[in-house]
């Protein structure tokens, strides 16, 4: 019988799974516009993106990218200076790219991104997820990112976890769904999302004039939208270095 190589859960849940067999992810989503929007993404990207071996709707097939990344939210952060800034380097490269036709998680507009945000304050207070003072100073400090900006090609969900580099290089950037038109600063914040001392060397980088109060924004923006999401899906915000943790940075 042929050797079978072991299939590795990477993330699951009711909306998309991703599994690992060897040296292939296969991601199976059940939301073919967002397969769609990856594919299209890292075809037109201009940074170094995984293979896509075969697709058969609901299931995309893509290579591993060689290297290692950053770390994940929560955990310990890897890498040298020089290696955040060469994944600066990669982001400024991206967003400095002719923008897709698709408007990606990044791209929701103002009035837009004010409303769910007060929904959802709303909700995290009248179910008893966060206190209301909490709440309260982080969407005040959100208010920052609703402000006019100018479309850029976005990941939209460029975690570090996201991010691969082999030593001070980066080898790919995987996870593309959510990309399209958006706020460039939308990605920053989110790259360097509970690791606030390696914004510098990331901005360094990236090479451009950015305004931390936006970036400060959006850390608290995407932390109060994601709470209860990521709760009802089986992870745990408030983990050591997680969401509620950057909220609570905010204070």
């Amino acid at each position: 019988m042929d050797e079978v190589e072991e299939v590795e859960v990477v993330v699951a849940h009711a909306e998309r799974a991703t599994l690992r067999v060897g040296g292939v992810f296969l991601k199976v989503d059940a939301d073919r516009a967002r397969t769609d929007a990856e594919v299209e993404a890292m075809s037109l990207a201009p940074v170094p993106t995984p293979e896509i071996l075969w697709r058969k709707p609901p299931v995309l097939a893509i290579a591993a990218v060689p290297g290692v990344t950053l770390g994940r939210l929560g955990g310990a952060a890897a890498g040298s200076p020089a290696g955040w800034a060469a994944a600066g380097a990669a982001i400024r490269k991206l967003h400095d790219a002719p923008p897709p036709p698709r408007t990606g998680r990044a791209g929701r507009s103002s009035a837009a991104l004010a409303a769910e945000l007060d929904a959802e304050c709303a909700l995290l207070v009248a179910e008893g997820v966060l206190p209301a003072d909490l709440v309260a100073r982080n969407r005040r400090v959100a208010e920052a990112a609703l402000r006019p900006w100018t479309p850029a090609f976005t990941h939209g969900d460029l975690q570090i976890a996201h991010v691969f580099l082999d030593g001070d290089e980066v080898t790919g950037i995987i996870d593309w769904s959510e990309a399209g038109r958006g706020d460039a600063l939308y990605d920053l914040a989110t790259f360097t999302l509970g690791h606030e001392e390696h914004l510098d060397d990331v901005l360094a980088g990236y090479g451009a004039d950015v305004d931390l109060d936006v970036i400060h924004a959006w850390w608290s923006a995407r932390s109060l939208l994601a709470v209860r999401w990521l709760a009802e899906h089986g992870f745990d915000p408030f983990a050591p270095g997680c969401e509620v943790d950057v909220l609570r940075s905010r204070m």
